[in-house]
């Protein structure tokens, strides 16, 4: 039997209080606590702002050993980890923005010391650094955040997730705790696979949000709507736009009317996203209009609205972004504008998003060109690559390149991540033995040069990532100075040189190949397709619906069977009006009918054939207020 399977209840609630300062569990919270303290492999479905983060971070700390945290939000980590440091809790992060040497010093310390959790970016699970050294941690639990990114049917499916089964692989006695805020029934089986359960096991929190208020409004005219609930609603939100030239066009609009407002999209430089980030969290800023890079990660408790300009391409995506409004109890509000071409739009991005098999085969070639890899070239190789200034480049859309290349992922041929903090990595374009007979200032890059050799091995034979403020500590130069002989050495070809950047970066998994012996499966490739346009239609058949709660059809959509009605929907609230003016009516009606001559309440019921029940409240209130009185004979008489 598990050692932690008869835990005491007290003893978790402990742990809690101690480094928390909660007196209990959220909803579902300690029933996840205990799966995982059984030793069992565990999905949990919890909702967005759900408290995800105390389901492994407790056992983690009420038993021996370290947790390993799978996640691709880097600033997540860095936020975590400086929380648990604040509390005397030992936690390191191992992602792209370090250098190896950083990243060797971090996984020692795991492997060696007392660090209780290690949060890590997928693409770093790939590394042999990794490896080597996972196998000698004390591993007690493995935790993947976002786990719906593992799965290829999921509407965010991130190919480096896959390299999460491999690790499982060598941590065999450690339970893995999968974390989703958004996967339908199939992704969840989906996911449980990938990881390899060893039986299913779901434990799913109700993704009912009780204060969240949701509400669709038709309008042609979007700019009017939106400027009643800026106006209308007090406190921070956030506007979803669909471009980045949207968001800047919207952020001044509503800048010109007097608001307090700011734009994010991916195309600013990283450190100016992080101060407008910054500055919108902290409360400087009032309004953030943002593309849907925008908000992984946010901890901002009091979002008053969530305001979707452009309609979502899946509920998943809807849920998530809408949910980021009201995590601290209160009344919120998350509005979707359509407009009545919304329809047609969203299937033609639909067609644009899913190319035909000869269109992502183009776009392999031309991206393989860009990167200037050749036919046999470019295996386990990784390259910047500007999404944006490619698709600029070659006239493609976006959405298009992005489709592709998801399949491309999928069929084991590249991968590209998501933006990331990348640091400088150089290869040395000469030998060893004739760097030495090419003809260098001996006072400045030579020294550089002996420097670098001394810090990083393998530069000779492929890209390695350097640190700056490394060389410069280690040479006594200044960062700046080291940048510009690196740049200088660039320029005579003694390296190549990528300085440190913000970017998406493209893995090859394979080797460049002939166009012509490109394949991809038709399996995966119609199966997804038909996978995106459910999800577009039923994003669409959320947006048309005027009958059922909205939050209710969410909750059926996550698996909840049992979902009840929010009452605080637009939807709710119409058919609470509608209720209202029924009685009333019935009631106007019931005390003309008494008014003009005494009747039993039987009779009452006749004339007005309407639901007894609903009559006789009715009379109840009636009475209740003085208007009507019962005579000894039973009959209802007026008294005004």
């Amino acid at each position: 039997m598990n050692e932690f399977a008869g835990r005491k209840h007290t003893d978790l609630t402990e742990v809690l209080r101690k480094h928390w300062g909660y007196t209990q569990f959220r909803a579902g919270q300690e029933a996840i606590i205990r799966s995982v303290l059984d030793g069992r492999d565990t999905l949990a479905l919890m909702p967005t702002g759900g408290g995800k983060s105390l389901t492994y971070q407790v056992p983690t700390l009420a038993r021996e050993g370290l947790c390993i945290v799978v996640t691709p939000l880097i600033a997540l980590m860095k936020d975590q980890v400086d929380r648990l440091r604040r509390q005397g809790v030992s936690a390191v992060a191992v992602h792209s923005g370090l250098s190896y040497r950083q990243t060797d010093i971090a996984l020692d310390n795991c492997a060696f010391g007392d660090v209780k959790f290690l949060y890590v970016a997928p693409e770093r699970l790939a590394s042999e650094a990794f490896r080597l050294r996972v196998q000698r941690m004390n591993v007690s639990l493995l935790a993947v955040d976002e786990a719906h990114c593992i799965s290829q049917w999921g509407y965010d499916f991130r190919p480096s997730y896959l390299r999460i089964a491999e690790i499982r692989r060598l941590i065999p006695d450690a339970p893995v705790l999968a974390l989703t805020a958004s996967a339908t029934t199939l992704v969840a089986e989906d996911i449980m696979e990938r990881l390899g359960f060893a039986e299913p096991n779901i434990l799913r929190s109700s993704f009912a949000r009780p204060n969240l208020s949701y509400a669709v409004r038709h309008t042609d005219d979007k700019s009017e709507q939106l400027l009643r609930v800026v106006e209308g609603v007090e406190g921070s939100g956030i506007i979803y736009m669909r471009t980045r030239e949207g968001c800047e066009q919207m952020a001044e609009s509503l800048r010109g009317q007097g608001h307090s407002v700011s734009y994010y999209h991916a195309g600013l430089p990283h450190a100016e996203r992080a101060m407008r980030q910054e500055e919108w969290t902290s409360g400087k800023v009032r309004i953030m209009v943002a593309t849907n890079a925008f908000g992984m990660g946010i901890d901002k408790a009091d979002v008053r609205f969530v305001v979707h300009y452009s309609m979502c391409d899946s509920l998943e995506s809807y849920y998530q972004e809408a949910g980021r409004a009201g995590r601290d109890g209160r009344r919120s509000y998350a509005v979707l504008l359509a407009a009545s071409d919304d329809d047609s739009k969203i299937v033609k991005r639909f067609d644009a998003e899913f190319p035909p098999l000869e269109d992502i085969k183009s776009i392999y070639e031309k991206a393989c060109d860009y990167v200037q890899v050749a036919v046999g070239d470019g295996l386990y190789a990784s390259f910047v690559f500007n999404i944006h200034d490619f698709c600029s480049r070659e006239h493609l859309y976006i959405g298009k390149v992005k489709a592709a290349m998801d399949l491309l992922a999928q069929n084991g041929y590249m991968t590209l991540t998501d933006e990331m903090e990348n640091p400088a990595r150089i290869i040395f374009c000469v030998s060893r033995d004739d760097l030495y007979k090419i003809r260098v200032d001996r006072n400045d890059l030579d020294h550089i040069i002996r420097t670098v050799l001394r810090l990083y091995n393998g530069v000779f034979t492929e890209f390695r990532a350097i640190d700056e403020r490394e060389i410069a500590a280690a040479s006594g130069y200044t960062v700046e100075r080291v940048k510009e002989l690196l740049k200088r050495m660039w320029q005579m070809r003694i390296i190549r040189y990528i300085p440190s950047n913000s970017s998406p970066m493209l893995f090859f998994d394979e080797e460049r190949l002939p166009t012509k012996d490109l394949y991809i499966s038709p399996d995966t490739y119609l199966h997804r397709k038909r996978l995106m346009r459910e999800r577009f239609e039923n994003m669409l058949a959320y947006t048309a619906n005027e009958t059922e709660c909205r939050s209710a059809v969410l909750q059926r959509y996550f698996g909840d069977a049992e979902a009840e009605d929010c009452g605080v929907c637009d939807i709710c609230l119409a058919k609470r009006r509608r209720a209202k003016s029924v009685a009333r009516d019935l009631a106007e009606s019931a005390a003309e009918i008494i008014r003009a001559e005494p009747i039993t309440a039987r009779e009452l019921c006749r004339r007005l054939k309407a639901d007894p029940s609903a009559v006789a409240e009715s009379v109840d209130r009636m009475r209740a207020e003085g208007k009507i009185s019962v005579e000894p004979s039973g009959k209802l008489i007026f008294i005004g």
